[in-house]
């Protein structure tokens, strides 16, 4: 199978969602290299402007954060004393952010679950995964380099070691 083609709503972009195993003929190459991940949409910019010649983006699922998994971030300071006046310059501004609770321990043990959505956490500039557990519950964890929407992922001392599993490390 070829690439699907589509345009967005931005005339300034072409997304071509790539199919696992396919790569870009020669004859499309741009001059800079092109990493492709299986099953991820590739924005590729049309050349409106000397910035935007050869760039590319690649988009992982756009869906709103789980409700039960943020809550909001207090971000105090910005170079403000406790009056509200000036004290730091050029400091404060920036988007709002909410904080997404990460499983960093992983303590669900030998219940497989499903990767469900890839999403940016602007929080610490990495990509994180929501997983939905056997059980029904769902948790964030950081996004392993390689893994896709669908796969499953496991923790637990008997699990085999592969990309995204978590093992103790007297397992290993």
């Amino acid at each position: 199978m070829g690439p699907i083609m589509g345009h967005t709503m931005h005339y300034r972009r072409m997304i071509i969602t790539l199919q696992p195993g396919y790569s870009i003929p020669p004859q499309r190459k741009k001059r800079t290299t092109i990493k492709i991940l299986n099953s991820m949409a590739i924005h590729l910019y049309k050349t409106s402007t000397p910035s935007t010649r050869n760039g590319t983006v690649d988009s992982q699922v756009k869906s709103n954060p789980r409700n039960n998994l943020i809550y909001g971030q207090h971000r105090c300071g910005k170079g403000r004393n406790a009056r509200g006046i000036i004290t730091a310059r050029h400091r404060g501004g920036g988007h709002k952010r909410l904080y997404r609770k990460i499983d960093f321990r992983r303590n669900e043990k030998d219940i497989y679950g499903r990767i469900v959505t890839i999403e940016y956490d602007p929080n610490r500039n990495a990509y994180i995964c929501l997983i939905h557990y056997g059980d029904g519950e769902k948790r964030y964890i950081l996004h392993p380099r390689g893994a896709i929407i669908g796969d499953t992922i496991v923790s637990g001392t008997e699990v085999p070691i592969k990309m995204g599993n978590a093992l103790p490390l007297s397992a290993v």
